[in-house]
């Protein structure tokens, strides 16, 4: 194996005996904790007694298995290491390995009365503080030890304040990886990485730094609104989705039609609806069907996003647009987690892929203004009524079924 300097210190550690009850790696992302960690878990378990139970657990089993356990069953092999999701169970070099999710507040619940000899744990900042407390509980075998990694949060979140900033009273192995650290990555690679994260996300996944999420939420884009406009739609848009929003208690209905270039190298709005005063439902339905109308007149659109809290209006949509022979599939929105959204937006902006159509003023508005809510303990976005959300809400929904597709697709990376 070959080792960074930074990786070789930590398993230096390791060789003489140095590790504390808690070790914790912390830093940006691409930084090498990850596969050092396991490399560190995988030797350490087989100098381990055999006949003891350990535990790796992540925010979920799933984010356990994509994160952890197919990395170590390809740095150990698969004689080594075998596991079973469904089982909740796997077998490094003969130890048995429990496997758990630590999803929310009940997840404490799953480990309450084991007793562990080690414990690993993937993105510890995901986790409840509960979960976590509990675990440290039952790791009360002699000589038992946590490893774990993590990205940087807030500076008031509960892993900083009652464990980093204590490590001094504790037994706690806190090590910072960065970037810059992983000697092994491609130049290039690192430069374009980079430029992927602004604001409140560099500090953390670049800098590793602790940083409260305050302030302009889309730094690039409030700081040159310009550079992202568009005087007309580009000529390369190969298909759209809508994304919609509902208003109520002032606020309004938006929705947002999202194009796409070939290869999904490009994301550009091309069009906007958006109406604030109360309007009957009706009235909505006959918006969206002229709004659906005119956008698939000029762009093959075949999806249509909804939030799903209004099931009532979506009915009416739908039918109406049945009404109108308009041949369009519309969904429920996968209204996934707020901060992945911004995140990958933030993204998309930072490296000059994210455009939008002048006209679309609600949006553009929407994004100069969008701000970090500095009275919410978690990294939350500003709704109080006083900037406009409904059209980033509908933006998102529209773009949410490929972020995914985008980033696999890594052109993130490259042109």
């Amino acid at each position: 194996m070959i080792y960074t300097n930074k990786q070789r210190d930590l398993m230096r550690l390791w060789q003489q005996n140095k590790l504390k009850r808690i070790n914790l790696l912390e830093g940006s992302v691409s930084s090498g904790k990850t596969w050092i960690s396991l490399v560190l878990w995988a030797f350490w378990i087989a100098s381990m007694p055999k006949n003891k139970p350990y535990l790796m657990c992540a925010k979920s089993l799933t984010t356990l298995k994509r994160n952890c356990l197919m990395l170590l069953e390809e740095l150990v092999g698969g004689k080594n290491f075998t596991y079973s999701i469904t089982a909740k169970e796997g077998k490094l070099f003969g130890r048995t390995i429990l496997l758990e999710g630590a999803n929310d507040a009940r997840s404490e619940s799953k480990i309450r009365g084991i007793s562990l000899q080690g414990a690993y744990c993937d993105e510890l900042t995901q986790f409840p503080e509960d979960f976590f407390t509990m675990l440290l509980s039952r790791l009360r075998i002699s000589g038992a030890k946590l490893i774990a990694t993590t990205n940087p949060d807030k500076p008031s979140h509960w892993l900083k304040t009652q464990y980093i900033d204590r490590a001094k009273e504790l037994d706690f192995l806190d090590l910072k990886f960065l970037i810059d650290d992983n000697t092994t990555l491609d130049p290039e690679y690192v430069k374009n990485i980079k430029l992927e994260y602004t604001g409140v996300f560099y500090e953390r996944f670049i800098k590793g730094e602790w940083r409260a999420a305050e302030g302009a939420i889309y730094t690039d884009f409030t700081n040159n609104p310009k550079v992202f406009q568009l005087d007309a739609p580009p000529d390369d848009i190969a298909f759209c989705t809508l994304g919609m929003d509902f208003g109520g208690n002032g606020s309004a209905h938006a929705i947002v039609c999202t194009g796409y270039s070939r290869g999904l190298k490009k994301v550009v709005v091309v069009d906007e609806y958006y109406r604030k005063e109360v309007i009957s439902p009706l009235q909505l339905e006959r918006d969206t069907v002229d709004f659906v109308r005119r956008c698939k007149s000029r762009y093959k659109i075949i999806d249509m996003y909804c939030d799903s809290a209004e099931q009532v209006l979506i009915k009416g949509i739908k039918n109406a647009l049945a009404r109108e022979k308009i041949p369009i599939n519309v969904h429920n929105a996968r209204k996934g987690a707020i901060i992945d959204r911004i995140r990958f937006t933030a993204s998309v902006m930072a490296i000059g892929r994210f455009f939008v159509v002048k006209k679309c003023r609600h949006l553009i508005d929407a994004f100069s203004n969008a701000v970090w809510d500095g009275k919410k303990l978690d990294d939350t976005r500003l709704d109080d009524g006083s900037v406009n959300v409904d059209s980033l809400d509908a933006f998102e929904y529209s773009i949410e079924p490929y972020m995914k597709d985008i980033l696999n697709l890594n052109f993130l990376r490259k042109d």
